[in-house]
């Protein structure tokens, strides 16, 4: 069940000084490490989860994803947030019924997008999307608990330019409830400090080529910054490097990397 103290020290992160620095583990092992180096708050991955079980971005079940959250989640002591995907229900019922489990699984928050999984039609209609957004803050924040609901505009990952239509969804998701709103793919600052300045939530923004530094968001107002798979995908590339010198050399100079990877683990279990 998800501690309310804990549900309030992640939100209480989203209004500091600086943006709170929120990776992505992709196991309860790489939710240690992470921790272990001072970040503050973690999120799950759905991309960096589906890889470790061979498959594709959005192929996960419900049942398994908050399996994995709530793994990840009860191997650290910081506040994790999943990543819920779409909540794995178009209606607003099962959207509620997922924030539910969640919240049953020691999750601090998590997220909910507006996208359909349909490539054809990937985004809801609006009056769709904030029913689903809505329902989901009534499941998150029921009782008085402070679970934190993160509501995603997916539109400019879909080709959608026109920001104006983004920010009309974030302030509507805001009116439904959300606690944190996130348009991951608007990485311009100046569309940022636009976004930043047209919603009354914290903005959470995915750190992706293009960004800004972590310096330029805090002046902007960014609350929270992510890294989606990305750190997955450099653990992976670190194993395709070190494989390629074996393979192609003969050398092992990956012990360089190994060790401190294997230091920063000892220090985490005590040898």
């Amino acid at each position: 069940m998800t501690d309310q103290t804990t549900a309030e020290r992640f939100l209480a992160l989203h209004h500091g000084d600086t943006p709170l620095l929120m990776p992505n583990p992709w196991d309860a092992g790489a939710a240690m490490l992470m921790a272990s180096l001072g970040f503050q708050a973690l999120a799950t991955t759905s991309s960096g989860f589906a890889a470790t079980l061979g498959r594709a971005d959005g192929s996960v079940t419900r049942d398994e994803a908050l399996a994995h959250a709530a793994a990840v989640a009860a191997a650290v002591d910081v506040p994790v947030s999943a990543d819920l995907e779409d909540c794995f229900a178009a209606e607003p019922e099962g959207v509620a019924d997922t924030v539910t489990r969640a919240i049953a699984g020691g999750l601090a928050g998590g997220s909910v997008e507006d996208f359909t999984r349909d490539r054809d039609n990937p985004i809801y209609d609006l009056e769709q999307a904030v029913a689903r957004v809505e329902a989901a803050a009534e499941a998150a924040h029921a009782g008085g608990l402070n679970y934190v609901l993160t509501a995603r505009a997916e539109a400019a990952l879909y080709g959608e330019k026109d920001l104006s239509v983004i920010i009309e969804r974030l302030q509507r998701f805001s009116e439904a409830g959300a606690d944190v709103l996130f348009a991951p793919g608007v990485v311009a600052p100046d569309d940022i400090r636009r976004l930043v300045s047209e919603v009354d939530k914290p903005v959470n923004v995915l750190a992706l080529p293009g960004a800004p530094s972590v310096a330029e968001m805090a002046e902007i107002g960014v609350a929270r910054v992510s890294v989606g798979g990305a750190f997955a995908w450099v653990a992976f590339g670190g194993v395709v490097e070190a494989s390629r010198e074996l393979l192609d050399h003969g050398n092992f100079g990956y012990f360089d990397r190994m060790a401190t990877g294997r230091k920063a683990w000892g220090a985490i279990i005590g040898r």
